[in-house]
């Protein structure tokens, strides 16, 4: 309580300073004309160094002595950023882990699924804090729709949709050093399904196909389905495909049972 009636005492006096100091540049500004602000405000400047100068009536010292004495010291430096309004948002994270603003999409980790999120947008960036008051996503806000209206940080995805991405992300020459790890003749196809079109991005889907394949049959057997589809002249995906989903490599490396002996079974020596 005695807090609170100091403070208004103090009010009281700041109110009254202002007042006075309103007045006093009124005074010393009454018979100016100024054509801008910047104008005016250098005018203003001029007048408060003055003021801040000039000598105490009862004690020694300035208002600009005091400033350095007593309230420098005690000054903290500026934020590195300049502050930003910002306009804050309790969301709640769907299906597809992007949170809407403005009509523009911006993703937060999969793993936020269903949980309350606070967003906060400023005219530069969006940012995302969970419920421990955490940042979890920071995007460069968006304006324009050429631009696409989602914004997705990879690592946000689940894996499934990371696979997707990093698919799209191939080139030619990622293919062809993936092929290249699986054996000789994987290569061999997956550089003629890259060279066979007019430009490389014809045999990315064919070529990922093959490669993806891997992760089913092993490196081994999709290395021999693919010298079996060039032996065959054939070097495409759905050669080896056929391959390997019909089981031809099995019947190749199997050894055919012999012809059994049997009275009704005519052997070479009928025909001569």
């Amino acid at each position: 309580m005695l807090s609170s009636i100091e403070d208004s005492k103090d009010k009281a006096a700041v109110e009254e300073g202002v007042g006075w100091l309103e007045t006093w540049l009124l005074g010393k500004l009454r018979n100016q004309r100024f054509f801008s602000y910047t104008e005016l405000n250098d005018a203003i400047q001029k007048h408060m160094t003055e003021l801040t100068r000039r000598s105490f009536k009862k004690r020694e010292g300035s208002r600009y002595s005091e400033f350095i004495k007593i309230d420098k010291p005690a000054l903290r430096p500026l934020p590195a950023s300049k502050f930003e309004l910002a306009d804050v948002k309790i969301k709640r994270v769907g299906d597809y882990y992007h949170l809407e603003y403005d009509d523009f999409y911006y993703s937060v980790p999969y793993t936020l699924h269903r949980q309350q999120v606070l967003l906060r947008a400023t005219a530069t960036t969006i940012e995302v804090l969970n419920k421990n008051h955490e940042r979890v996503a920071s995007h460069r806000r968006r304006y324009n729709a050429s631009e696409g209206r989602y914004s997705t940080i990879p690592s946000h995805m689940p894996p499934n949709h990371q696979a997707v991405h990093q698919s799209r992300k191939f080139d030619g020459q990622r293919y062809r050093s993936w092929a290249k790890a699986v054996g000789t003749n994987t290569f061999f196809v997956v550089d003629t399904l890259l060279k066979s079109g007019k430009v490389e991005e014809q045999g990315f889907r064919a070529c990922m196909g093959i490669l993806q394949m891997t992760t089913k049959y092993g490196n081994e057997r999709i290395e021999a389905a693919c010298e079996r589809a060039r032996t065959l002249g054939s070097p495409t995906y759905t050669t080896v495909k056929n391959i390997l989903k019909n089981g031809v490599l099995d019947v190749i490396g199997s050894n055919p049972k012999p012809t059994p002996n049997h009275e009704n079974i005519r052997g070479s020596e009928y025909y001569r």
